[in-house]
């Protein structure tokens, strides 16, 4: 619990990140909203939930946020190793994650999928059947991700390193395994 709320910290510290998050979590849920027919903006800006539908609302927004903490996460740590070993598929797993979550695609996604015929007749079937298991499941998925990004993060001195007064002080040498921001992942 303490290694997540210090990744989060060290990652959320940098203007840039939260910058960032917050454009990630404005065009997922701004999408997602429009898909899903919780926002219009024509012939007037409206912004409307049913309450039938609130349960696939709440996790438009779970997916929504996770998205946009998950996906800073995984850029900090791909700049700041320099490497995309294990990193890179963190972050293809969040932007698959967050299209998951867009599994309900409103009229527009129904009329493009029933073009395929047959086959588009049963995947929107499926989709509106199964809308909150799949939604449920890229939430899951998100969680899954950033579980494993903080560990990752946690496993590396990044978080040790940013705490230690040696690494204030610069006299830390560069050992093997390590890049030249002196970080070190094991």
């Amino acid at each position: 619990m303490i290694v997540t709320l210090q990744a989060i910290n060290l990652v959320f510290s940098n203007r840039a990140f939260i910058g960032l998050g917050a454009a990630i979590f404005s065009a997922v849920f701004l999408t997602l909203s429009s898909l899903s027919e919780y926002l219009f903006f024509s012939p007037y800006f409206v912004f409307y939930v049913p309450l039938d539908r609130m349960l696939s609302f709440a996790l438009m927004l779970a997916v929504a946020t996770l998205a946009s903490i998950v996906i800073p996460m995984n850029v900090y740590q791909i700049r700041l190793l320099r490497s995309a070993h294990g990193a890179g598929a963190g972050l293809f797993g969040s932007i698959v994650g967050a299209s998951a979550g867009a599994c309900s695609c409103g009229p527009i996604g129904f009329s493009i999928i029933s073009a395929f015929g047959t086959v588009g007749g049963m995947t929107t079937a499926f989709l509106s059947t199964y809308e909150i298991p799949l939604r449920m499941a890229s939430v899951g998925f998100l969680v899954f991700v950033y579980y494993a990004t903080t560990r990752s993060l946690g496993k590396c001195d990044i978080i040790k390193q940013k705490e230690s007064p040696e690494s204030e002080m610069g006299s830390h040498e560069i050992g093997p395994g390590e890049d030249d921001s002196g970080h070190s992942c094991r």
